[in-house]
C-alpha cells in the first residue's frame, strides 16, 4: 500500500509519507547542526507524521470526514518508547504549538497538555500506525548534557529543536504542494557583504572634520576589535558617533573570523527602524536585508501571491542579514505557536545588535536576559549590548553568564563622552500645557516630547503660525512618515519648524532641532530625547529643557521617573556616564524584588520543570494591552480600505493596507463603534466610516461624536 502524506490541490499529485519524512528528517537535522543537536532534529523528523500510516489518516486524506490526530502517535513512540521527552514535545506540538507540560499524576487523556497526549489511545488493531516500522527504522539518540543542565535550559533546547521540525516541515510541504515553489532569498555570502561595507566607508578615513575623525576613530577601534571570541560586548557610543555602521562593521568581521552565519539587528521601535533599513539597504543591497517588524509591506499583490522573495525570508530569518523590533525578536524567543517560532533555529550562531538596549521593558527584563545568555552559552551566538546610555546590565549578566565576561567595544568611554556632548540640560520646573505652548510659540525650530498622545493633541491645539506638526501613533505609519519628511527639509532650510511628539520621536529618529523640550520621564528616555538636539555638533550647545507637566506621568515609568529625579538632584551634568550608571543602579535597587524584573514571573513558571510552553507564550507580551486596528482611508489608502470594507481580507492586502492603520485601546474602540465611526471588518479590526474623525494635523481623533454630542 502506498501511504500518503500529502495530495496537490489539483489531485494530480501525491506525496508518500515516507518522502516527507525522510526529507523533513533531512532538513531539520541540517538546521539542528548548528547547536550540536542534528540526530536529534532527524528524530524528530522522522517521527513526526507517523500517525499518517494509519488507515484511519489515509481515509481521510482521500475525502472522508473522519478526525485524525496525527502527530500524538510520533510524540508517543519518542517520550515513552525512546525516552525523549524534548522530541516528544516538538512532535506534539508540530501543528498546534507547544503544549503545557500538564501534571502526569492528574492528567486525563482528554485534556490538551503533553502528559494528557502521552495517555490518549492512537492505535486501532490492524489499522494502526504501526506499520510505519515497516518502512522507517528508528533508534534512541542522547541529548547533550549541556541541554540537560537545568528547567530553564531545557525549556530553552526544546523551543530550538521545535524550530528546527517545523520550518522543515513547512519547506518541504510547500515544496511539494507548489511544486515548482518560488525560489527563497539566496542572499550574498558575509566576505562579499564585508567587502561592500569597507567600499562604502572608504572616503571616510580621508575626512578633514574633526567629529567625522572621532567617528572613525571608533569605527577603527570596533574593527580592530573584531577578531576577538565571540560572547557577550558591550557598544557605549554617544549620540552621534557612528554607532549604527560602526556596529554592523564589527558584527561582519566578527562573524567572519568566528564563523557565525548572520548578523540580526534588533531595534526597540518601529518609528526607527525605517531609516536603519534605508542605511543597510544602501550598503549591502535591498536583497540582501530582511526587515521583519509589523507594518512591513513587502510587495504582495491583492491576491497574496508573494512577488518579493524577502517576504520568505520573514518567516524563518534565512538571510545574511535580518533588522526587527525588540518586541518580535523576544517574543518569538518565548512563543509556541509553529509559525513564530520557524525562526529561531536561525538565530543560532548570529551575531546579534541590541540597539538601544537601555529599551529594553525593566518588567521582562530578566527573561530578556536570560534569553541572551542561553543564545551566548548554548547556540553560538555573540551579543552586542549597544546604546547611549549603557543600562546597569552586567550584574544581571553576570548571575545568569558568569563565565562571559562583558567586553566593551567603544575606546575612552569617558572621552567620548567629553568630546560628543552637544547639548546643555536645564530644568523648567512646573509648566501648564498653555505655558508649554507659549514657550515653543517663542522658538523658531524647537521640538517637544510628551507621555501621552491625547496631551500632544491639546498642545499642538495650542500652537500658532506656520510650520507647526504633531506627531504620534494616532497618525498611520504613511501619514508619520509623510510629516516627518516634511519636518527634515523645513530643518534643513532653517524655516519656521515647531513639533510636538510623543516619545515615539525620541529613539533614534534622525531629526536636529537647536532646542528640545522634554516632559519628566525616565533619565534614559530623557537623554534620548536630547539626541535629536544639535546632532552635528554646532558649536553652540543646544538647549534640553525638562519640565514637570500638568499631566501626571503614566504608571508604568513612575518607577523611572522617581530615579531620574533623583539623579536631577545629586548630578550638575544629568548626561555623565557617572550619572547614567548612578540612575540604573538605583533604578534597579528600588526594582530589586525579583517580581519587579519579571512581572509575570516567566522565569519561576519555568523553573517548576513542567515545560509551561503555552502558559508562558500568553504572559510573555511586551505590548499587554490589547489594541485594535482602524484602518483608515487616508490619501492613496482609500483604494485599500474600500477594498476591506468590501470583504476582501488577504494576507497582502492587509500588509498594505498596515501602512494606513492606527492602533488604539478597547475603550476607544468601543466608543468609535457605539458612534457608528467604524465599520467592522474582524473582532478587533475596523475601518473609519466618518474620515471626519481623522485629521490631517493630528490623525486619528480622541473626539467621538454622537450628533450633537461629543464624547472626548
Amino acid at each position: 500500500m502506498q501511504y500518503l502524506a500529502h495530495i496537490s490541490e489539483d489531485g494530480q499529485r501525491e506525496q508518500s509519507v515516507l518522502n516527507h519524512l525522510t526529507a523533513t528528517a533531512e532538513k531539520a537535522s541540517q538546521f539542528a547542526k548548528a547547536f550540536s543537536a542534528a540526530d536529534l532534529g532527524y528524530l524528530c523528523g522522522i517521527l513526526h507524521d507517523i500517525g499518517k500510516y494509519s488507515l484511519k489518516f489515509q481515509r481521510r486524506i482521500t475525502g472522508s470526514n473522519e478526525r485524525v490526530d496525527h502527530s500524538t502517535a510520533g510524540a508517543q513512540v519518542a517520550c515513552l518508547e525512546l525516552r525523549n521527552v524534548p522530541v516528544g514535545f516538538c512532535i506534539a506540538g508540530h501543528h498546534g504549538g507547544l503544549p503545557n507540560g500538564g501534571n502526569p499524576k492528574l492528567a486525563t487523556s482528554d485534556e490538551p497538555t503533553f502528559a494528557g497526549k502521552m495517555l490518549r489511545k492512537v492505535g486501532e488493531d490492524i489499522e494502526d500506525y504501526r506499520v510505519y516500522q515497516n518502512e522507517l527504522a528508528v533508534s534512541a539518540c542522547e541529548i547533550p548534557k549541556r541541554f540537560l543542565a537545568n528547567a530553564q535550559t531545557g525549556f530553552f533546547f526544546t523551543r530550538m529543536l521545535y524550530s528546527c521540525l517545523v520550518d522543515a516541515d513547512y519547506l518541504d510541504t510547500e515544496a511539494f504542494m507548489e511544486d515548482n515553489p518560488q525560489k527563497r532569498l539566496e542572499g550574498t555570502g558575509l566576505k562579499k557583504l564585508d567587502m561592500q561595507l569597507d567600499d562604502f566607508i572608504a572616503p571616510w578615513w580621508k575626512s578633514d572634520k574633526l567629529l567625522n575623525q572621532k567617528r572613525c576613530e571608533i569605527l577603527k577601534a570596533l574593527i580592530e576589535g573584531s577578531g576577538q571570541k565571540a560572547g557577550l560586548f558591550s557598544l557605549t557610543v554617544p549620540t552621534g558617533g557612528g554607532k549604527t555602521v560602526s556596529s554592523m562593521a564589527f558584527a561582519l568581521k566578527h562573524a567572519l573570523e568566528n564563523g557565525l552565519r548572520r548578523v540580526i539587528y534588533v531595534i526597540p521601535y518601529t518609528s526607527i527602524i525605517e531609516q536603519t533599513q534605508k542605511v543597510f539597504e544602501k550598503i549591502f543591497g535591498e536583497e540582501n536585508v530582511v526587515a521583519h517588524y509589523a507594518s512591513l509591506d513587502y510587495t504582495t499583490d491583492e491576491s497574496g501571491k508573494i512577488t518579493d522573495k524577502r517576504y520568505l525570508a520573514t518567516e524563518n530569518w534565512d538571510a545574511p542579514i535580518i533588522i526587527t523590533t525588540s518586541v518580535q525578536f523576544f517574543e518569538s524567543l518565548y512563543a509556541n505557536r509553529p509559525s513564530r517560532c520557524r525562526k529561531l533555529h536561525n538565530i543560532a550562531e548570529s551575531v546579534i545588535i541590541f540597539d538601544e538596549a537601555q529599551m529594553l521593558p525593566v518588567p521582562y527584563l530578566k527573561p530578556c536576559i536570560h534569553a541572551v545568555a542561553e543564545l551566548i552559552k548554548n547556540y553560538g551566538c555573540s551579543a552586542i549590548m549597544c546604546t547611549a546610555t549603557q543600562p546597569a546590565l552586567t550584574p544581571l549578566f553576570a548571575e545568569l553568564l558568569p563565565e562571559f565576561e562583558s567586553r566593551e567595544l567603544c575606546p575612552n568611554v569617558s572621552d567620548m563622552y567629553l568630546f560628543f556632548k552637544r547639548v546643555e540640560y536645564k530644568k523648567a520646573g512646573p509648566l501648564s500645557d498653555e505655558e508649554v505652548a507659549y514657550r515653543l510659540n517663542e522658538q523658531k525650530q524647537v521640538l517637544c516630547i510628551v507621555n501621552n498622545k491625547r496631551q500632544a493633541q491639546k498642545i499642538y491645539g495650542l500652537l500658532d503660525g506656520k510650520g507647526c506638526f504633531h506627531l504620534s501613533t494616532m497618525m498611520c505609519p504613511m501619514h508619520r512618515r509623510e510629516v516627518l519628511d516634511e519636518i527634515r527639509d523645513r530643518l534643513k532650510l532653517g524655516k519656521p519648524c515647531r513639533v510636538i511628539s510623543t516619545s515615539l520621536v525620541e529613539a533614534g529618529v534622525d531629526v536636529d532641532f537647536p532646542v528640545v523640550y522634554r516632559a519628566l520621564a525616565g533619565l534614559d528616555s530623557i537623554i534620548q530625547a536630547g539626541g535629536r538636539c544639535n546632532r552635528e555638533g554646532a558649536p553652540e550647545k543646544g538647549l534640553v529643557y525638562i519640565f514637570e507637566s500638568e499631566q501626571k506621568p503614566p504608571q508604568e515609568i513612575l518607577q523611572n521617573v522617581a530615579a531620574a529625579q533623583r539623579i536631577m538632584r545629586d548630578y550638575e551634568d544629568i548626561s555623565s556616564p557617572e550619572a547614567i550608571q548612578a540612575y540604573f543602579d538605583f533604578l534597579y535597587y528600588r526594582l530589586k524584588d525579583e517580581k519587579d524584573l519579571d512581572k509575570k514571573e516567566i522565569l519561576r513558571e519555568i523553573q517548576k520543570g513542567t515545560m509551561p510552553f503555552e502558559t508562558v507564550a500568553n504572559e510573555f507580551q511586551f505590548i499587554e494591552q490589547a489594541s485594535c486596528t482602524v484602518y483608515v482611508p487616508w490619501k492613496e489608502g482609500e483604494s485599500l480600505i474600500n477594498l476591506l470594507k468590501n470583504g476582501m481580507m488577504s494576507r497582502g492586502l492587509l500588509r498594505k493596507a498596515g501602512q494606513y492603520a492606527v492602533s488604539v485601546y478597547q475603550p476607544h474602540f468601543n466608543e468609535l463603534i457605539r458612534s457608528g465611526a467604524i465599520q467592522k471588518i474582524g473582532i478587533d479590526s475596523a475601518v473609519l466610516s466618518d474620515i471626519l474623525l481623522y485629521k490631517e494635523e493630528t490623525g486619528l481623533s480622541f473626539e467621538v461624536n454622537f450628533g450633537q454630542e461629543h464624547i472626548v
